[in-house]
């Protein structure tokens, strides 16, 4: 049985990657972040009590900050595969919090790097690495495109690329760079704009809410769907040798588009709702990102299944059903005005 550790695995991407690693007979180990509130509600559908026999996900107490625990922790898993997922990975909030994304996204890296090469096992090691490390650079971007990082979090993120080359050529690591483009899904966080669209556009439908406050609407993103993307993560650690690779549709959309198709599908006019807030607005923006995947198309097979109005309608059909419970239990008096995020715990 291949063992499998997963930072981030409460993410919307190590959800996915759980699922199709248990999927395929993986034991499954996650590293999990410490909190007053449980935040599993992605992979609660996957676990079982250790105390069954059948289990096969388990999850671990950490933090990307601790060195000796990592280290620790790998000693005694001793997992064939790594996918490292965990980041501060929200990139407004990184001009916010330069300090904490440069240590959790960038160092937190380099320390898991670390505990491999002290330990001695043999791993392989997936890194995801971002599109925002492109940053300014003109489309369509690809595996030998300039870095030119525009935030906190691209700055970690191109760190966090470089720290994985220089390890898998100075200690012979297996160790791939993922450069995923914007993947999205039901499972996104709401705080994302992709997923804080389609949430807030069906609370609108049901006359839950009547704004959508937005920053950048011309901001253009390759968008696919996380489920697609977790997939090539898997395949890029099933090759001989490690190299990086681009994941992307090959399509770029602006947020203007995007918006307009949710509330088109929803019979809205979005100019009657949506709101231009400029506390949205970056401090640098990312005017346009468009990748290129031939390497992982001719390399690694891999082809996205879902694109952008397939992911549309799939994000609207599951945020449509999540605002008719919360507008049930709202008009039963069980929910406040202005809680609507309790309703996570009804889902």
């Amino acid at each position: 049985m291949n063992r499998a550790f997963i930072t981030g695995i409460t993410g919307q991407d190590g959800s996915y990657l759980s699922e199709l690693l248990l999927g395929k007979g993986y034991e499954v180990h996650g590293l999990i972040r410490r909190a007053s509130t449980f935040n599993t509600d992605r992979i609660d559908h996957l676990y079982r009590d250790f105390h069954d026999p059948e289990a096969r996900m388990f999850l671990h107490y950490g933090d990307l900050s601790i060195s000796g625990q990592l280290t620790d922790l790998l000693y005694a898993i001793r997992p064939d595969e790594i996918y490292h997922l965990g980041a501060q990975s929200h990139v407004w909030v990184s001009f916010d919090i330069p300090e904490y994304t440069g240590d959790i996204t960038g160092l937190g890296t380099l320390r898991l790097l670390e505990a491999v090469r002290k330990t001695g096992i043999k791993t392989k090691f997936y890194q995801a690495s971002s599109s925002e490390m492109f940053g300014a650079a003109p489309p369509p971007q690809n595996e030998l495109t300039p870095l030119q990082p525009q935030s906190p979090y691209a700055a970690a993120k191109v760190y966090s690329y470089y720290i994985v080359k220089n390890y898998r050529e100075a200690y012979r690591i297996f160790a791939c760079n993922g450069i995923l483009f914007n993947h999205e899904s039901p499972r996104r966080g709401e705080t994302f704009v992709t997923r804080k669209v389609t949430r807030v556009a069906t609370q609108i439908k049901l006359g839950l809410k009547d704004k959508l406050y937005l920053g950048n609407l011309e901001a253009k993103r390759d968008w696919g769907f996380a489920g697609d993307y977790v997939e090539a993560m898997w395949l890029m650690l099933q090759q001989e040798k490690a190299d990086d690779y681009i994941i992307a549709t090959g399509e770029s959309h602006s947020v203007r588009e995007f918006v307009e198709m949710v509330f088109e599908r929803l019979g809205l006019d979005y100019k009657e709702y949506v709101v231009v807030d400029p506390r949205y607005f970056r401090p640098t923006e990312v005017d346009c990102l468009l990748g290129d995947a031939t390497r992982a198309r001719n390399r690694l097979g891999w082809t996205p299944k879902v694109y952008f109005e397939q992911l549309i309608d799939m994000m609207i059909e599951a945020d449509m059903e999540l605002a008719r419970k919360e507008k049930t239990l709202l008009d039963a008096g069980y929910l406040c005005t202005g809680n609507h995020h309790l309703i996570q715990q009804y889902r």
